[in-house]
Formats: C-alpha cells, structure tokens, sequence
C-alpha cells in the first residue's frame, strides 16, 4: 500500500513561471550556464548556483555553500518570484515532447515506503554521493527536483488527470528546447482524498529515475525520525512525480568501444559468432527491432547480433537483459571490460541521440565499434526491481526529464 502524498509547494508566480523553472543544473555547459545566470535574474539556477554575483567564493560541497543555497531560496520567497500554496495539493503536470504527452501527479513519497520496500528500486547507489546529498539536503531543507516514480495505471487517477486537464491550467508555456509544460493544481478536498486512496490500492511504486535523490532523502529522514517520537515531519517524505506505465519511455543506453585490443573487424565477429547468429546489414543504420536483438556497428557496417540459445539464464531478470548479454558474452570474455563503471574504453550514449551519433563517434574514430540496444521494458524493470535485484550500469534512459524549481518541497522543520 503506497503512501503518496499532496503538501504545499512553493512555486513559481504566474508570470514568472517560464523564467524560473529550469533543467537540471548538471546538464548546463559552463559557457551556457553563465550566460543563463547573466541573462536571466529569475532562473531558479541562481538558487542552486547562489554565487555568481559573489566576488569570493565558497568551498565544494561546504557548510558554507549550501548555507548560501538556502539563503538564495529565501530571498526567492521573501521577493514573491515564488509564494508557497495555502492548501496541500496534488499537481498535475503535462509535458510535451517531439509529440509525445508525459503526463504525471507530482507528490510526496514516504521514506516509510523507501526503507518497508513499497518503493522499488533497480539502480546501485554510491554510498558517497548519498551521505553528500543527504548532508546537502540538511542544509537547505527543500526538495527542489521531483523523484521520478511508475506504477500500474490506476483508474481513478486516470479518470480525475483527464477531467482535470479539461480545465484551464495553472501554467501553460513552452520552453526555448521546443517542451511545452503545463500544470494544474488539484486542491479539492474530494479530490485530494480520492487520489490519496486511489494510490493506497498499489501494492508498489517503482523509482524510474533518482535512485540517489530518494537514498539521500531516506537517509535523512531516518535520522530526523529518530529525534522525534511524535507525529509525521517534514522529512518523513521526499518530492516525486508520479507517471503511470503508460506515459513513462524509457529509452536504451548504447555502448561505444575506444579500444578493441588486438581485434581486427574480422576476428572480432569470428568471435562473436560462437555466441550469436551474426546478419550484415550493409551501410544502412539498423535499429534493433526487439529485445534481444543487438545492433553493431563497425568499420562503415552494421550488423544484427542475436544472441544463441543457451547463451544467458532466461529466469534470471538481470542476465536475461540484453545489456547484460552484451556484456557477459563480448565486452568481458572477447574484449576483457569487466567493470563498465570504471573501465575508460566505454563510453554511454543515450538512444535519444540515435544511431547517427554513434556511427559518427566510430566514423570519426573517436570509438572503434559500437553497440545498441532495444529500449528495456517496463516488464523487465519491474522484474529486476520486484527481485531486489540490480540492473547494469547506464542500462535506460528515462523520459520525461523534469525541471528544478517548478515546484519545491521545504523540509524544514520549524518545530525544531
């Protein structure tokens, strides 16, 4: 039984919306990133990045820095770019992108849930960037970026989503990367409750995305929990979009290979062909058109890779994924990569970059082969997940990606 949430959010005033809300801090070139911060007084980036008006600066990850990172958000608020709700609110939010329409309630998840394993997880995390994100989290107390969970659609959510967006939105705009995203703000108290039961009747909700943000914020309410013996507190939850299976994509990671050894082209797929059935597919780009085929690319040629019987444990969730078939029957036994993580001769390219890109990593000779992948399916993630089990390094991308600063969730207890 999930435990999802409404609460109040600040966020972003009507008219400043379109300014505020931002795309995750990381995903900025310094170049672009100093401009954006020059440029735009009210990105929500000048919170995250609170000294680029500062002429001295702090330390990485200090006290100090993320001290600064609190003092900007409160001078958001105290400057009405951002107010907080009155009521507690589930908020709907739609984005739409190269066509397709993510939609998903944006809440908050239990740390309860996290630690009794109703929120299922399928990626590894680094205890470092928990305990570092957790110490962050301490400091500026809010939740500026929405976990990213999946769950089975559920009809009532379904039903209340669509008459919702019937109705004129909260926000409504477009962003410069051609994403429109529009938000509605669901406070009714009938509602309110027939959502928060409607999530009561999963048995699970599944993280697609922020493994470490939903760590570090369990970590973190572990340890406020254990000071307070009474009612619920702020970080007894952490902020998450919820996006039924039907709206979620989840596209492939590929492999790029710098280094093949002494492998020349031929000697390679003489390798290869004791473990799969080797097809040419000539210059043209070949996609693979379902699991557990693999496309290569290789010296201005593609293949079709797929794999003999025999060749992986089919009732095992992780080996029978084809990024763990590649690996465990050509990166580690032909070209001897045995840590994806670590090894400099992989390099990860996401599959909304497409098969152009790759080939033009090896045209370039920037990597000597390449390998990509069908998309993992929810089926499969959820397998891997229900079993406790742990997927390969950079096996999905996940779309939608959210913006920072739409809607911020405080952690701060002022009972403290």
């Amino acid at each position: 039984m999930a435990e999802v949430i409404p609460f109040r959010a600040f966020r972003p005033v009507r008219d400043k919306v379109h300014l505020v809300a931002s795309r995750s801090y990381v995903s900025y070139k310094k170049s672009d990133l100093k401009n954006k911060l020059d440029e735009n007084p009210f990105t929500f980036l000048h919170v995250i990045n609170p000294e680029h008006t500062l002429k001295v600066g702090t330390k990485a990850n200090s006290a100090a820095r993320f001290r600064l990172v609190k003092t900007r958000f409160d001078q958001f608020v105290a400057e009405e770019t951002i107010k907080q709700d009155d009521k507690a609110a589930y908020y709907l939010y739609r984005q739409i992108k190269n066509g397709h329409p993510y939609i998903g309630i944006i809440a908050c998840a239990s740390v309860a849930d996290y630690y009794n394993n109703v929120i299922k997880k399928h990626e590894a995390t680094i205890t470092k960037r928990e305990k570092l994100f957790k110490n962050y989290l301490g400091y500026v107390e809010i939740n500026a970026e929405p976990v990213c969970f999946t769950y089975p659609n559920e009809p009532k959510i379904d039903e209340i989503s669509a008459r919702k967006m019937t109705h004129t939105p909260e926000y409504d705009f477009t962003t410069t990367n051609r994403v429109r995203h529009t938000f509605w703000v669901i406070d009714n108290e009938k509602e309110v409750s027939e959502i928060k039961s409607a999530f009561t009747h999963l048995p699970a909700v599944y993280i697609a995305d922020g493994h470490h943000r939903s760590a570090s914020s369990a970590l973190l309410g572990k340890e406020k929990r254990k000071k307070h013996s009474g009612g619920a507190i702020p970080t007894d939850y952490f902020m998450g979009i919820f996006i039924p299976e039907s709206n979620l994509k989840i596209y492939e990671f590929n492999r790029l290979i710098t280094n093949i050894g002494n492998h020349t082209k031929d000697t390679l797929i003489n390798a290869i062909e004791k473990q799969f059935i080797v097809s040419a597919k000539g210059c043209e780009q070949y996609q693979p058109q379902k699991v557990h085929e693999i496309s290569m690319y290789i010296e201005g040629e593609w293949y079709c890779l797929e794999p003999k019987e025999g060749t992986f444990q089919e009732a095992n969730p992780v080996e029978v994924l084809d990024v763990s078939i590649l690996s465990n029957n050509i990166l580690e036994p032909i070209l001897g990569i045995n840590d994806l993580k670590t090894d400099p001769r992989v390099l990860f390219m996401g599959g909304l970059e497409g098969l152009h890109r790759l080939q033009q990593e090896v045209d370039q000779k920037r990597a000597k082969v390449a390998f990509a992948h069908y998309p993992v399916t929810i089926e499969q993630l959820k397998a891997v997940a229900d079993a406790d089990l742990i997927m390969p390094p950079k096996s999905t991308w996940i779309e939608p990606k959210l913006r920072s600063g739409l809607t911020v969730y405080s952690i701060e207890n002022r009972m403290e």
